[in-house]
């Protein structure tokens, strides 16, 4: 099994009040993701290595420092579940006592099975109706996937919160409203609509469900 230094962190955010409701948390963000979504705002974390990465043994001091300062630390990206060095670092971060975030988009239901056990609180991020996301990700099949693991962290009982980005020429009568139904009927009690950051996508330019503009493509990620 890999081991927790073997984690790839492209970034480490040490103090915050939002990333983990109710918490005083740090920020890790992990590198790589296996989606494109024409929105996302951290396309340096997308790549499976980035230019600057930070150690675990690092990000472990930093946490032992703050044993009884912080109350949480936030497990984000890029994807965290890509990693399968994610567990080992859950049980390290478990063992000094703090509790354990995770930002996750659900691309991989069988992995986030498995960091279940570690995990205090869950923000999953539920894009669309699963037909309408390879538009967003460009990967076909991932909304069957992600909405496989919003079922997956319902039966759990884990402490949840979904998340969805409201995109460009979104309506409510077409989108927002039938998406927010569909996620209170399948029992979601906790959802955040957050708007679009334009400012800072990887696809400049989107039409309403998220896919570029004719003869536009996206840029080089890397």
């Amino acid at each position: 099994m890999p081991l927790a230094q073997s984690l790839r962190i492209g970034g480490l955010t040490p103090m915050t009040t939002v990333d983990y409701p109710g918490e005083l948390a740090a920020v890790v963000f992990c590198q790589g993701c296996p989606w494109r979504c024409h929105y996302c705002h951290n396309a340096h974390l997308l790549p499976p290595r980035g230019p600057e990465q930070i150690p675990w043994s690092e990000v472990r001091a930093f946490l032992e420092a703050r044993v009884g300062l912080l109350d949480a630390l936030v497990f984000s990206g890029g994807e965290p579940t890509l990693q399968a060095a994610l567990p080992a670092a859950m049980r390290e971060v478990k063992s000094l006592g703090l509790k354990i975030g995770l930002h996750t988009a659900g691309p991989y239901p069988d992995r986030l099975r498995r960091v279940l056990p570690y995990a205090d609180w869950v923000g999953l991020d539920i894009k669309a109706q699963p037909t309408d996301y390879p538009a967003i990700t460009g990967v076909p099949g991932s909304g069957e996937r992600a909405w496989e693991s919003l079922a997956l962290l319902l039966d759990a009982g884990v402490a949840l919160q979904v998340r969805t980005t409201v995109l460009p020429g979104w309506t409510h009568a077409n989108d927002i409203g039938p998406l927010v139904d569909r996620l209170a009927a399948v029992g979601v009690e906790s959802h955040s609509l957050q708007p679009c950051r334009t400012e800072s996508m990887l696809v400049p330019s989107l039409t309403p469900k998220g896919s570029p503009r004719t003869g536009h493509s996206a840029r080089n990620c890397g």
